[in-house]
């Protein structure tokens, strides 16, 4: 089974089941996912089994469902946190951010999964961020609003990193403007555009 086969593909670089989602998952994210299918059900009893992580990468041509969607190039690697099969044949399964990645090329198993050939991104450089004051304090009532139980600890108040993220996923944006905030490689940018954009939805 190709899976159980993954190896490092070049320096640097490793292989990994790919899920194509019509989400972006941010490093540091909590991700719920009702798992159904065949090929990711082989995949996260894989996972599992081997303690390896799978990339979440947001759709950019096709569906969930089906024929192998097009991924985005970035993603983010992710591991199975909790699982459960309360229903038959449906895993559900809460998936945790880790770190992003770059995808390099990818391979199609017979079943349908989608396998990547991947460079992790690594920590990202971070400047001057005179908004993570103002932005750390509204991550943290927003976060008292929704409820603590839906974010990992710890929580990082003073990494520009964190509360970027954080409020990336939190915030009401479309997909495809929260691909590009994942991608972004200096975290007082990131900061800098969600700052400004809470100003204009007069959040701040």
């Amino acid at each position: 089974m190709l899976i159980a086969n993954l190896l490092a593909a070049g320096h640097g670089r490793e292989s990994v089941p790919v899920f194509p989602l019509a989400t972006v998952l941010f490093p540091g994210a909590v991700l719920p996912l009702r798992i159904f299918e065949t090929r990711y059900m082989d995949m996260a009893k894989e996972c599992l089994k081997k303690d390896r992580p799978f990339g979440v990468c947001l759709i950019k041509e096709g569906v969930e469902v089906g024929t192998p969607a097009v991924p985005e190039p970035v993603g983010c690697l992710a591991r199975i946190g909790e699982c459960d099969m309360e229903e038959l044949g449906i895993l559900q399964v809460k998936a945790e951010g880790l770190e992003r990645f770059r995808l390099v090329d990818t391979d199609t198993t017979a079943q349908g999964l989608i396998v990547g050939s991947i460079e992790r991104l690594g920590p990202e450089s971070v400047g001057d961020v005179p908004a993570l004051a103002a932005c750390s304090e509204l991550l943290g009532k927003m976060i008292a609003g929704i409820g603590e139980a839906r974010f990992m600890q710890p929580y990082r108040f003073d990494d520009a990193s964190w509360v970027s993220f954080r409020l990336a996923e939190i915030l009401p944006l479309r997909n495809d403007v929260k691909q590009k905030l994942l991608e972004l490689r200096d975290a007082s940018v990131r900061l800098a555009i969600l700052h400004k954009f809470c100003q204009q939805q007069k959040l701040l």
